[in-house]
């Protein structure tokens, strides 16, 4: 087992080629605050505007159209092409035909419209990052291999440094040389202590570790790595409910957040894997990756539809500074006007 405190790395020093996905730099560090927290969910949804945006707009003529069946029709399958699903895209279709069935109207009552209804679909309790009476915050990261997860925690950790939370990293993925390598890259460039073990070490036992250096020094947060996993693959789900118990005994009530790495590329196949780490890992919330890569960014609404559990951050780039947390509003909004 070792941990140290990394030391924050420059720009020029080269990443082994095994850290595939390490974190590119720039001078951001603002918090995702003001102007250009909204800039950059417009950005990441860029890909499921244009998809939806530019659907929704062929559906009108300059004079406007009637809504009817047809028009409801149409409307619908343009909105479940962004995989939000049928649930959600119904709730959207009704709240148009209430409103404006048998009228001709204009793209932008639509619009409104719609975004209302996502707004509405997309309210939240309890979407900030859990925060412990007494630190550290716990927080344990699951996902599928893949999902983005290892990449999501340096974001989460600059995204929480920026704002001046001290934190210790523990890479819990033990078998996996290039995630464990990956995450002390990121946190060279955060400059934050890492945890890490052997190659094929027990990963509750880093765990373990991780939150005992966290105590020690005092930090606010510990984050800890996991091993990527398939929902189904039972033994596997079994070891995540046994570094839940190795991390409470060292810290009775943690871990405090259990996050589950979405990639939002996956679209509907999202759900399933909500669906087994939420029942297995006891999930308190969700982080929606590499959103600026998919056409798909309406999964979040049957997340929220089917499980209740809130999306805290969103990953809107490749850059350390790109994690926000997510904000209903924002969203709506930067789905459908950007």
């Amino acid at each position: 087992m070792a941990f140290w405190r990394s030391k924050k790395t420059s720009d020029t020093d080269e990443p082994n080629e095994a850290a595939e996905d390490a974190p590119s730099v720039s001078d951001s560090s603002d918090g995702q605050q003001g102007s250009g927290f909204l800039s950059k969910i417009a950005g990441g949804l860029q890909k499921t505007r244009r998809v939806l945006g530019t659907d929704i707009r062929d559906l009108f003529k300059s004079e406007g159209r009637l809504v009817d069946e047809e028009f409801l029709g149409e409307l619908f399958a343009r909105l479940i092409r962004t995989d939000m699903g049928t649930g959600p895209a119904n709730k959207i279709r009704e709240e148009v035909a209430k409103q404006y069935r048998g009228r001709v109207v204009h793209l932008e009552e639509v619009i409104q419209t719609i975004t209302h209804e996502i707004r509405s679909q997309l309210l939240q309790d309890h979407g900030e990052l859990a925060k412990n009476d007494s630190p550290p915050t716990v927080v344990l990261v699951v996902g599928v291999n893949g999902s983005g997860k290892t990449t999501s925690i340096g974001k989460l950790s600059h995204y929480l440094h920026a704002n001046g939370h001290s934190l210790v990293l523990g890479a819990g993925d033990t078998f996996r040389a290039a995630a464990v390598e990956q995450l002390t890259i990121w946190a060279g460039r955060i400059g934050c202590e890492i945890v890490t073990g052997k190659s094929g070490a027990d990963p509750a036992s880093v765990a373990y570790q991780t939150v005992d250096k966290a105590i020690e020094v005092g930090a606010d947060y510990a984050i800890i790595d996991t091993a990527g996993r398939l929902q189904t693959q039972s033994n596997l789900m079994q070891e995540l409910q046994k570094i839940r118990k190795v991390i409470d005994k060292r810290l009775p009530g943690a871990p405090h957040e259990v996050l589950l790495v979405l990639d939002a590329t996956a679209g509907q196949n999202a759900i399933s894997q909500a669906k087994g780490f939420s029942e297995a890992a006891g999930c308190t919330g969700i982080v929606l990756a590499k959103l600026d890569g998919s056409a798909k960014g309406g999964v979040v609404l049957p997340i929220r539809e089917q499980f209740q559990l809130p999306v805290k951050f969103v990953g809107l780039g490749e850059g350390m500074e790109d994690m926000a947390a997510f904000d209903p509003d924002s969203f709506a909004d930067a789905l459908l006007k950007g």
